[in-house]
């Protein structure tokens, strides 16, 4: 397990890119809640915008998870808790007032870039998965 990045992985890298090239400015691997111990991808303080690109296999992705054949209960036990975290951080930063943006690895960097421009730049309808 090692071998499998937490962060500055390809999709992110990617996301960031498109995203410094429109002028935006963010932190990296950030908290953004002060005393909450979890970290956004890609987060905007002042707009109050947290981007998450989560992994299709730790997060079970519905179009590209392959269940383990292996120690499926350790692993099944891991997914569900990475599951409920995620659904525990969204929540909590949305009750902070914080637009909460999660894409899956496998998605384009333009449309999520386009996402998160939109959110950050304040344009209704559009941060929405499309």
């Amino acid at each position: 397990m090692r071998g499998n990045k937490g962060k500055d992985t390809k999709p992110e890298r990617l996301l960031r890119s498109l995203l410094h090239k429109e002028g935006l400015r963010y932190r990296v691997n950030a908290r953004p809640i002060e005393g909450l111990r979890r970290s956004g991808d890609v987060v905007f303080p002042k707009q109050k915008v947290a981007v998450f690109v989560d992994g299709c296999f730790w997060h079970v992705c519905p179009e590209h998870h392959r269940p383990s054949t292996r120690n499926t209960e350790f692993w099944n036990k891991k997914f569900e808790s990475n599951q409920r975290r995620d659904i525990e951080t969204t929540r909590l930063l949305e009750e902070a007032g914080w637009t909460v943006i999660r894409a899956w690895e496998h998605e384009a960097p333009e449309d999520v870039a386009r996402r998160v421009i939109a959110a950050v730049r304040g344009v209704p309808g559009e941060s929405a998965p499309g």
